[in-house]
């Protein structure tokens, strides 16, 4: 393996498989610190029961399923509430569209098929997908990972819809020590990378820098600076950019091992 990464610091935010990623960046040259930008994430749990009971009673027009393990999270709870079948029978009655190939696949496990699917994964190009669809008045339920997707929100009241959630995670926020920490770091050139696992670490960090009012300044060094901002995907990609985020690694690859290679070559082009 080469040294791509000789002298340079590398900033981890991911919660999952930081040991890996810290031995592949060493073995590139590099040093890495573990900055967890995930916070916590728990199960809703009795907080979305009233909004499946909801779904399961009166339907929809619309489900719109963002991710396949939210799905598998809602089938365990609604088997907990005794409302697994009903609620499988409910969707089937449901015109579906699909964030991802992941998100389709668990729809197959259930024999459901989404009337849109969205295989890039991203938010965007769902949307795009949806924008000839007439959604004036439908009801419309979206399943969200933990957090609100406000593009896609917009979108859809927009078009009139009514919109609902399912929200089958909680996300607590990281440590503000930590946010303060990773900024500081960024602002002071004393990180040469951030690598970015998922768009919630993304945008933990921009809406806390955006609180402190250096927003602007963490832009500046991830687009003209030291400091590099690495995706290890499209959809995490993509809520970088969203964030104004233009100068970006990305592997082709959605993997961690990837997204560091990635990064490794990227230093040793410049």
């Amino acid at each position: 393996m080469g040294n791509g990464l000789a002298g340079k610091h590398v900033v981890l935010g991911a919660t999952r498989k930081t040991d890996e990623m810290m031995t592949l960046i060493q073995k590139q040259g590099g040093t890495a610190s573990v900055r967890s930008l995930q916070g916590t994430v728990f199960k809703a749990g009795n907080e979305i029961e009233k909004d499946i009971r909801a779904f399961v009673e009166n339907g929809a027009d619309w489900a719109i399923i963002t991710t396949g393990i939210g799905l598998e999270t809602l089938l365990e709870q609604t088997d907990k509430l005794g409302l697994h079948e009903k609620f499988i029978e409910q969707l089937s009655k449901t015109k579906i569209a699909s964030r991802g190939y992941k998100t389709t696949a668990a729809l197959k496990r259930l024999n459901l098929q989404a009337v849109v699917s969205d295989d890039d994964g991203t938010t965007q190009n769902l949307i795009h997908k949806m924008q000839d669809l007439c959604l004036e008045n439908k009801k419309i339920v979206v399943q969200l990972h933990g957090e609100k997707a406000p593009s896609l929100i917009e979108f859809l009241e927009t078009k009139g819809a009514h919109v609902t959630y399912l929200l089958p995670y909680i996300h607590v926020a990281p440590e503000q020590e930590t946010l303060e920490r990773v900024c500081d770091e960024i602002l002071n050139n004393k990180v040469d990378a951030v690598c970015f696992t998922t768009a919630i670490q993304v945008h933990w960090l921009l809406d806390f820098a955006k609180k402190k009012e250096f927003y602007k300044d963490i832009l500046s060094a991830f687009n003209e600076g030291k400091t590099i901002a690495t995706a290890v995907g499209k959809v995490t990609a993509a809520a970088l950019k969203e964030e104004g985020v233009r100068r970006l690694v990305v592997p082709k690859h959605e993997r961690m091992g990837a997204m560091i290679v990635e990064l490794a070559q990227f230093f040793d082009r410049s």
